[in-house]
């Protein structure tokens, strides 16, 4: 995973007003936290933060009054009518170190005709290293496996380095009969999820 570049700016004004009078202006509120250090709060680039945020797990390198620092986003939230993003929380991480994230699952190959694959965990929790997150994991099926055939977590394709939470022989997904028995193309589509608890400004 590589990092995004971010030019970060130190908060001096908080609470809700300030918040608004930032996104007004095109920035958004964010604080970092981690490795026992005080919370800090910073603004960043909204339209800068909103490109971020298409991946899951971004790994952002900020730049903050000359000096450059590693953040994971671990939250965001988001206004449900506008979709403005209004709050980032961002942990910090260093180079090596180990993290716990969540990925989706990419089911790979066609089921058998008729059937589809339903996926019990459509993202599993995993740990590894803060610079090479995997963007997916893969669940690779065959046309050969009928109606009722199990696919359990252990089968699924995971990066070097990276350590799945679940058990391996958890059940991840399902063959089952389509309704009208007709070919079917699996796909899983990934879902970008926001925080519903908001930061504090």
């Amino acid at each position: 995973m590589s990092e995004i570049q971010i030019t970060a700016e130190v908060r001096e004004k908080f609470g809700k007003g300030a918040a608004r009078k930032l996104r007004a202006a095109g920035h958004t509120p964010a604080v970092i936290y981690g490795h026992g250090n005080a919370t800090r709060h910073i603004s960043l680039p909204a339209h800068q933060v909103a490109l971020a945020l298409r991946k899951k797990n971004a790994l952002l390198e900020l730049s903050i009054e000359g000096k450059t620092e590693l953040v994971l986003v671990k939250s965001a939230s988001k206004d449900p009518v506008t979709q403005i993003i209004e709050h980032v929380d961002l942990v910090m991480v260093t180079k090596g170190e180990k993290v716990n994230v969540e990925v989706p699952v990419h089911v790979i190959g066609e089921a058998m005709s008729g059937t589809i694959v339903d996926l019990e965990h459509k993202s599993v929790k995993l740990e590894a290293e803060a610079t090479h997150i995997p963007a997916f994991v893969e669940l690779h099926i065959s046309k050969d496996n009928p109606a009722g055939h199990h696919y359990l977590v252990g089968e699924l394709v995971v990066p070097k380095g990276a350590v799945l939470e679940l058990a391996a022989s958890e059940l991840l997904a399902s063959v089952v009969e389509t309704k009208g028995g007709a070919a079917s193309d699996t796909e899983v589509v990934a879902e970008v999820t926001d925080a519903a608890t908001p930061a504090a400004e």
